[in-house]
């Protein structure tokens, strides 16, 4: 287990790096976590992280990457719900490291 700090608070972290409390998820803590990513997040990122956290809440897991694709085309349409933008703004597994970033459990069908 590993450590994040945020604002002066720990911030406990698993060994795949995502929360091991998912309530100490705040933008702060993402935008920490994204930095150790190498990555700055921008609108177009936010907009799915908080999407994520709303699927989250309405079925108690994190999807996989076809999921994702399929809920977030559902939801802001096909030009943002394809493998392309995700795998742009969520370079290597979208759905891991969008999930890790929203604060969420690493998605299950995920290696």
């Amino acid at each position: 287990m590993s450590e994040l700090r945020v604002n002066q608070r720990p911030i406990a972290l698993d060994a795949d790096g995502y929360l091991v409390d998912l309530d100490d998820w705040s933008e702060a803590v993402a935008e920490a976590l994204a930095e150790r990513e190498g990555l700055a997040l921008e609108a177009e990122h936010w907009e799915i992280l908080h999407l994520l956290r709303g699927f989250y809440r309405e079925y108690q897991l994190s999807p996989a990457n076809r999921a994702l694709v399929r809920y977030v085309a559902a939801q802001l349409g096909p030009d943002k719900g394809n493998s392309l933008h995700l795998n742009r703004l969520f370079k290597g597994s979208p759905a891991k490291l969008a999930a890790r970033l929203a604060g969420l459990p690493k998605p299950t069908n995920c290696l």
